[in-house]
């Protein structure tokens, strides 16, 4: 039969500082019951005021109350050493008090002669004072800090817990950092509630320190009259001011623990050094020096204050009110240009990164060298009027168009410029520098001599002429173009026919989170029930395809719910939207309240009609048209359109519902710019003039 595996038990190999550390603990047990002379107590004493010394000195200068989270152990390790060296004490004073007194040791002879001054009463004193204050004041204050800290650190774990959770399921942190976040959440629980329990070891020292002194006094006088033949008085003088020197002793070092105490448990939320904190705060405010200042000099001119006292602290709240501010300045100077240094470092460093390599500007004006240099006087310019351009399509289409960055690049031919989304190169031109350009469309051309160009934007004929004959060309009635208005405008004209591909799933999130309350909760219900927030980008985009502005999301949102339960199709979801924004269409199209028609006559609407496959349901599932018909209707509509669009007259093309988007896809391979309306769309209340027809 096997037998089961051993369990292993780590070995621990005690290092010399365990076993120094556990024979000190021994040390001070056996303090407790063997005597020792008075040469020891002296070290022992010593020893309990460098201790208690070193425990306030670390205190003050822990960046956070965790970083020392040992105290409480610390805190009964000293008050184990002050009830040890106090009982040896009592023992050599009520045994050998008889002897005079230095019959304690040095160091109790010293402090008795030094506080009491000779007399007895002025130490009884001192040590009832000194008891009062670590009592009542510092470790009373000290123990309910501690207790509320306790209270509230427990109550705020289970949310404390809960958001560390959940930045590791956002992905904000990883487990390991989630692991120290639990660990440093568990350690000030128990710290907290150990420095609870801690501070009633001061208050326990406080009062057998008093018990034992009283003791001494007491038993020693006793011992004294009765055993060694002293008299009451020299029996009481000697016991007394041993009794009394040994509480003083004892308690100085209590007090100054008590000290470390109350300043670790009191540094609550505080990051820094004790000094730092309490430092900065106090003279980070240079009205308030300025206001005691003024009360120190008030007070040192009073009839029987003295001067000099407060004069000198005037003199130097006035100082620090007048260093203060320049101090912070400078700091708050240092710090801006760290941290600017830190972000040309980083764009240095992402600039240099493969990572760098990877990101493509989502709009990119990319200008030949002769361009860029020419353009270069015109740069800030160039900037303003691109920022204007920006905030016009924002009021104009609803959504902010992502940033434009103008580069140069050695790649295009010197005289001309690109215009590039997502990295691909969209539209380019030949810019004549140093001329002006005159379009002059069908109409007349000025007599002063020049190119016949077409215009990149919109491709009207147009007229390049020499930047120095502009003057000239205003007095004939013309309109001179610059090389900036030029590429600007096409700048303008290429977004305006890319703007599906420019909003972006982070818009249409931001779009809705700006919606009211009302809004946002019905783009939620239509989300997460009837389509997605993509299925939502898809419809916007579409209808941006078209030119329709977005800027009244809430009715499309609105439009979108009516039909969402119903159909699938993102199509038919658009024409629906369409037709329910019927009266933005018309007015963003009218000029002057007047809406200038075409019309698509009766032979197309017919063979048009043809062309749409249906289902049994009676949907529409195919546009199944001739290639010739198609190429028939380009070539009519062409003529057509074009004599229309040479008269400079806005208008658009209505044709039936169910052809509307088939006929918008002929016609945008044609003329992108033509809206192509139905005849539901047509809004009420507006005059309608028919330009014509293609037939």
């Amino acid at each position: 039969m096997a037998q089961p595996p051993a369990l292993s038990i780590p070995k621990v190999t005690p290092s010399g500082r365990d076993v120094g550390f556990a024979l000190g603990i021994v040390a001070i047990l056996c303090i407790l019951f063997l005597p020792i002379p008075p040469f020891l107590i002296d070290v022992g004493l010593a020893f309990s005021i460098a201790f208690s010394v070193l425990i306030l000195m670390v205190s003050l200068w822990i960046q956070r109350p965790l970083d020392f989270s040992s105290f409480p152990t610390i805190l009964l390790i000293a008050t184990m050493v002050r009830l040890s060296l106090n009982i040896a004490t009592t023992r050599v004073i009520l045994s050998h008090g008889h002897e005079g007194h230095g019959a304690a040791g040095n160091v109790i002879q010293g402090f008795s002669s030094l506080v009491m001054s000779g007399d007895f009463v002025i130490g009884v004193i001192v040590f009832m004072i000194l008891v009062t204050v670590n009592f009542i004041v510092i470790t009373k204050g000290a123990t309910r800090i501690a207790e509320v800290g306790a209270r509230f650190t427990l109550d705020a774990i289970p949310g404390k817990q809960m958001s560390i959770d959940a930045d590791l399921s956002a992905g904000i942190i990883d487990e390991k950092e989630a692991q120290r976040r639990r660990s440093e959440l568990e350690e000030e629980s128990s710290f907290f509630g150990a420095m609870d329990g801690a501070s009633k070891f001061v208050r326990g020292d406080a009062i057998a320190g008093l018990i034992i002194t009283a003791i001494n006094i007491f038993g020693g006088i006793i011992i004294g009259y009765f055993r060694h033949g002293m008299e009451i008085g020299e029996a009481a003088d000697v016991f007394v001011k041993l009794s009394v020197g040994d509480g003083i002793v004892s308690q100085i070092p209590a007090l100054i623990v008590s000290l470390a105490a109350g300043l670790l448990v009191t540094r609550g939320g505080t990051a820094g050094s004790t000094d730092k904190a309490v430092v900065d705060q106090l003279a980070g405010y240079p009205r308030a020096l300025s206001v005691s200042a003024g009360l120190m000099a008030l007070l040192a001119i009073v009839p029987g204050l003295p001067l000099l006292p407060f004069m000198t602290l005037g003199a130097l709240m006035g100082f620090g009110a007048w260093l203060v501010p320049r101090r912070i300045e400078a700091e708050n100077k240092a710090r801006r240009e760290d941290e600017e240094k830190k972000v040309v470092q980083t764009k240095e460093a992402e600039k240099d990164s493969v990572k760098s390599v990877l990101k493509t500007a989502e709009i990119e004006l990319a200008l030949g060298k002769q361009v860029s240099t020419r353009l270069l006087g015109a740069h800030q310019e160039l900037a303003f009027r691109v920022g204007k351009m920006r905030k016009k399509f924002a009021t104009q289409y609803g959504f902010v168009v992502p940033e434009i960055k103008v580069t140069d690049d050695i790649a295009i031919p010197e005289k001309s410029y690109g215009i590039r989304i997502h990295g691909t190169t969209i539209a380019s031109n030949t810019l004549r520098v140093g001329d002006v350009l005159v379009v002059t469309g069908s109409g007349r051309k000025p007599s002063i001599p020049g190119d016949e160009i077409r215009e990149p934007a919109f491709g009207m004929p147009a007229v390049s002429i020499l930047e120095t004959f502009a003057e000239d060309l205003k007095r004939e009635g013309f309109h001179p173009i610059d090389n900036v208005s030029v590429v600007l405008t096409h700048l303008s004209e290429v977004i305006r026919n890319n703007l599906p591909q420019l909003l972006s799933y982070k818009d249409v999130k931001i779009l809705i989170e700006r919606l009211d309350p009302e809004y946002k909760k019905l783009a939620d219900e239509i989300c997460s029930s009837h389509m997605s927030y993509s299925g939502l980008q898809a419809v916007l985009k579409l209808l941006l395809a078209e030119r329709v502005s977005i800027r009244n999301l809430h009715l499309i949102l609105e439009a979108v719910a009516e039909l969402a339960p119903h159909v699938r199709k993102t199509e038919q979801i658009v024409e629906h939207v369409r037709v329910r924004m019927a009266q933005q269409l018309c007015g963003d199209l009218a000029d002057n309240g007047v809406l200038r028609v075409l019309r698509l006559g009766n032979k197309w609407d017919m063979l048009f009609h043809q062309a749409l496959k249906r289902d049994n349901k009676g949907e529409v599932v195919e546009f199944d048209i001739d290639p010739r018909t198609l190429e028939e209707f380009s070539e009519q509509a062409t003529k057509v359109i074009r004599e229309f669009m040479d008269r400079g007259l806005p208008f658009v093309l209505v044709t039936s519902p169910e052809t509307r988007s088939y006929v918008r896809m002929i016609i945008e391979r044609l003329f992108a710019t033509l809206p192509v309306l139905s005849h539901v769309e047509l809004a009420k209340g507006l005059e309608i003039k028919i330009l014509g027809a293609i037939s």
